[in-house]
């Protein structure tokens, strides 16, 4: 007999429908799984074998088939253990349901017990843009599943209790969790009242706050760098909803959701290692997953010791422009999204002295300039604010008067944000200035003479290209925003002139 259930696959941060048909036919015992699988899922055998058997019911000693549909369509992970299960508990009569209008996921245990499965939440959405209304998932699963709105979510904890449920014997109750969505507090674990110093760095990292637009601080060791880069997560505005639900598909598809919460609800802040591969920053590998740039999505992507990072770093060109990353394989391509800030740190040298007042540096000319060579031109020219952190003086790092605190920065940071959106309404590729596009930055960023003269001047003796031209653009745009103004003038366009190095390697 003939039995068909449908599943799920996730192929990027997309679902698709899966038709799992398990046939059983008289003949020599066999069981194979068929529908182009990774090992996972032929060792789905296994524990649909074991699992069947310690919840009760019998396992046919006969030739069972199970077809995952679309055979052509890659599928990977322990997902369809649950399917297959039940597709052959039809087809061999020990259950009577109809199951065509519902969608099963989940790992079985061998007890039968059903375990987290990973990309519950596109999963979830597929089976909704695809008419059906009831998914059955692992209980664990089911407040993640639940940010679908227009589900039934039934969380299953053993194939024994769905077997229960579906016969009539003893039903399980719908998911029924709360799905209100309320932004999480402010992010980060430096105030920056706790920063000493480094007022104009502090100055910077609003604007880039506000704009989300890359910064480049360069300085030697003890300045303050990292410091200030974890502090720019406390002053970044909230996650709406909509970006919350990015952010989490990414994390749920990638398998590090937290267990705690079935959506996230604060900007990531990604600080990777430089020793990190190319597959783990951008992505991909055997399976592939998302990279740490995506999973930095709506968030702050933190570079520190910038150019250890060597050659590795040219893989961001594309997504630091584009807002994505396309993977391509010889099965095909995967496309994650990439828009997070760069924000990166770098000593001037080796020793990390170089140019200081105080201390000598001990690296030789040669070395000095092959270090800073380390992270290409092309790769600079995409990073709107380049700024300096210098060493902090004694008189600073005494004193005793309170800086200014993050919760006061961040009402300014939002207040700019909620000007974009309010501007930028009726151009949904476009959430703040960093991704107004050439067309865009004609419409609203407009230049008083006074302003067009200062430019033109800085264009001819920076040597700047014509994307410098435009982040710069950019960048006028945002520090009018914070100050409140509708219209550039010259000194927010001098502001965003300063923010540029005075040389491209």
């Amino acid at each position: 007999m003939l039995a068909k259930v449908l599943s799920c696959a996730v192929i990027g941060l997309d679902g698709v429908l899966v038709a799992v048909e398990v046939d059983v036919l008289s003949g020599l015992p066999a069981f194979s799984v068929v529908g182009l699988g990774d090992a996972a899922v032929h060792e789905s055998r296994e524990r649909v074998r074991s699992a069947v058997r310690n919840s009760g019911m019998s396992f046919p000693m006969r030739r069972i088939t199970a077809n995952l549909a679309p055979a052509d369509l890659r599928k990977a992970g322990p997902a369809y253990d649950l399917p297959i299960a039940l597709g052959l508990l039809i087809a061999t009569d020990q259950l009577v349901a109809d199951v065509s209008d519902a969608v099963f996921i989940g790992e079985l245990g061998l007890d039968g017990t059903l375990r987290h499965t990973d990309g519950m939440l596109p999963m979830a959405a597929v089976a909704r843009s695809h008419g059906i209304s009831t998914i059955y998932v692992p209980a664990e699963d089911a407040a993640e599943a639940a940010l679908i709105e227009g589900l039934r979510i039934f969380p299953v904890r053993s194939l024994r209790e769905l077997i229960a449920h579906l016969s009539g014997e003893r039903p399980l109750r719908p998911y029924t969790g709360s799905t209100g969505f309320t932004p999480a507090p402010p992010g980060g674990t430096v105030d920056f009242a706790d920063v000493r110093g480094q007022e104009h760095v502090k100055r910077a990292l609003e604007v880039a706050a506000a704009g989300g637009h890359n910064i480049l601080m360069s300085g030697p060791p003890g300045a303050g760098k990292t410091m200030l880069a974890r502090a720019l997560h406390s002053i970044l505005p909230p996650l709406s909803f909509a970006e919350a639900l990015e952010v989490t598909k990414i994390y749920s598809v990638a398998g590090q959701l937290p267990r705690d919460t079935p959506l996230i609800r604060e900007r990531p802040f990604c600080a990777p290692h430089h020793t990190v591969s190319t597959a783990g920053l951008v992505g991909g590998g055997s399976r592939v997953r998302p990279g740490m740039i995506s999973l930095a999505h709506r968030g702050i992507l933190f570079l520190d010791e910038l150019p250890e990072f060597g050659n590795r770093l040219e893989v961001l060109r594309q997504p630091l422009e584009d807002r994505i990353v396309t993977l391509s394989r010889a099965h095909g391509s995967i496309t994650y999204p990439a828009a997070f800030m760069l924000v990166a740190a770098q000593n001037p040298c080796p020793c990390g002295w170089h140019g200081d007042p105080e201390r000598t540096c001990t690296c030789t000319p040669a070395l000095v300039s092959r270090y800073q060579r380390r992270v290409s031109g092309p790769l600079l020219d995409r990073i709107d604010i380049h700024v300096e952190a210098p060493r902090v003086k004694y008189d600073k790092l005494s004193s005793l008067a309170p800086g200014e605190p993050s919760s006061v920065v961040r009402e300014r940071v939002i207040a700019a944000r909620q000007r974009q959106i309010e501007r930028l309404n009726g151009h949904p590729r476009c959430r703040s200035n960093a991704d107004l596009g050439p067309a865009e930055i004609r419409t609203f960023c407009a230049l008083d003479q006074a302003g067009q003269s200062l430019l033109k001047s800085a264009v001819q003796r920076l040597n700047l290209s014509a994307r410098s031209y435009h982040r710069i653009l950019r960048l006028a745009r945002t520090i009018a925003d914070l100050n409140g103004a509708e219209q550039i003038a010259a000194v927010h366009v001098a502001e965003a002139i300063q923010y540029r190095p005075r040389q491209v390697e």
